[in-house]
């Protein structure tokens, strides 16, 4: 346990047009009794019980506010250490008061942001995934990411790595008893079964590598809005953002570059883009822009070409979804805009007037099922969610790699230990004080 009592506000920090209803001041530390019994000059309170207790300054006996006092006794806290909360009214001087208070009393000091998180790791409350699940929660702006930063913050992903971290042991063990001791008559088939222990692991990494859906989550599934210029492209993605996101224009070419949008799309997190229109053109700037249009339609997870109705559409869709890559019919869109001018009636593509807004309740409802549809691909194991996670598995699939061809069982020992430590870098099992800094800094103050 840390030698430093801590303290910070847990709510947001109040100011004059948004004072507050109420504000939790968060205590942790060995001396976190103190605190209580200074400001209070009363016993504790019974553990896990709110009490009413006036406040005071314990310097000049002023008091400050009458709340809400919560003490908790350690072990069973969250950082393992004794805590308690001051719930306070949430007005400026109140809370300037109160942390002003705890400061005076000489024991105690702001909490670094992160800091009450990392001693609950410290002392072994939860490991680093389960921590990071609470940065990623207070973090969420979606549904969907509130869902899946809930799961991991409740050890989803540590289950799955510390199973893989105690396989691996196993079949170390084995390997670690067939150098120890060659002499003896240990079980027949062992070298295949630790041969088919690292190569079943490997499996799985290997498909876990493979998930995005955690990426996609917390950066936000990739949209692309390709076509040819004057369809609409910039107009739809103004009716999707509800705002004047992208210069409309009925000049051909307007858009060089790509334009990048945030939406909550269903509960998704979405990054729209809407790219150059695509032709030929001799003009250098305009190629630019067509060949960043191209490439970032490959680098997408859904595709929605958006044509001309007034136009030959139909031979232009045919002619843009062959030369795109990764177009998928059964996912991707084909919206037909302005059709307040031309009428279409094709079941296969969405009719959409961008002007009017005629026919965005159907493109929605095609938008949302491909965006599940993406996100739920590989659904039932827990997705890999930061690229430190992904960074350490693919060390751990090298290693396991070497540790399957290695030419002597002491080789395969080592490289397979250097698995395990690439694993336990994940979720803390492998201590490293500049990997926790890295993880713990982004929290905020009172976190």
């Amino acid at each position: 346990m840390s030698d430093a009592t801590i303290y910070a506000l847990g709510t947001p920090t109040p100011t004059r047009a948004h004072p507050g209803a109420l504000a939790v001041v968060r205590v942790s530390g060995p001396r976190a009794a103190d605190v209580v019994e200074l400001l209070t000059r009363k016993p504790l309170p019974t553990p896990r019980r709110l009490a009413l207790r006036t406040l005071l300054d314990p310097s000049t006996g002023e008091a400050f506010d009458k709340g809400l006092v919560a003490w908790f006794a350690a072990p069973n806290t969250e950082t393992g250490e004794p805590m308690a909360e001051l719930h306070l009214h949430g007005g400026r001087a109140v809370v300037g008061a109160a942390l002003d208070a705890i400061a005076n009393l000489g024991f105690c000091r702001l909490a670094e942001p992160g800091e009450f998180t990392r001693r609950a790791f410290e002392n072994g409350k939860l490991d680093l995934t389960e921590a990071e699940g609470i940065a990623d929660l207070v973090a969420a702006e979606t549904a969907a990411q509130r869902r899946q930063a809930l799961l991991q913050m409740e050890g989803s992903l540590h289950r799955l790595y510390e199973d893989w971290r105690g396989r691996g042991l196993r079949a170390l063990a084995h390997l670690e008893a067939a150098i120890d001791f060659p002499d003896e008559d240990l079980p027949e088939g062992l070298a295949d079964e630790v041969r088919l222990a690292i190569s079943s692991l490997q499996g799985e990494i290997e498909v876990h590598l493979e998930d995005r859906r955690g990426e996609r989550l917390r950066d936000g599934l990739s949209i692309a809005i390709i076509g040819p210029p004057n369809a609409g492209k910039s107009s739809l993605l103004n009716l999707l953002a509800r705002r004047e996101a992208a210069i409309v224009s009925e000049t051909a070419g307007t858009t060089r570059d790509v334009i990048e949008v945030h939406l909550d799309l269903g509960g998704w997190p979405v990054v729209l883009a809407d790219t150059a229109g695509l032709r030929e053109s001799g003009d250098a700037i305009e190629q630019e822009g067509v060949r960043r249009a191209r490439a970032r339609a490959a680098a997408a997870d859904l595709r929605v070409l958006v044509l001309d109705a007034s136009d030959d559409w139909r031979t232009e869709m045919q002619a843009i979804t062959v030369a795109t890559e990764r177009w998928s019919p059964a996912r991707d869109i084909v919206v037909v805009n302005k059709t307040d001018l031309v009428a279409v009636d094709d079941p296969g593509v969405v009719a959409l007037s961008a002007r009017g807004g005629t026919g965005l309740p159907r493109l929605l409802s095609r938008l949302e099922a491909s965006a599940e549809a993406a996100m739920q691909e590989g659904a039932g194991a827990p997705p890999l969610t930061r690229a430190r996670h992904r960074e350490a598995l693919m060390d751990c699939q090298a290693s396991l790699g070497r540790a399957l061809g290695a030419p002597e069982v002491a080789l395969a020992a080592e490289d397979l230990r250097l698995a395990l430590r690439a694993i336990g870098r994940i979720t803390g099992t492998v201590r490293l004080d500049e990997l926790l800094d890295v993880i713990f800094r982004d929290f905020c103050i009172g976190k």
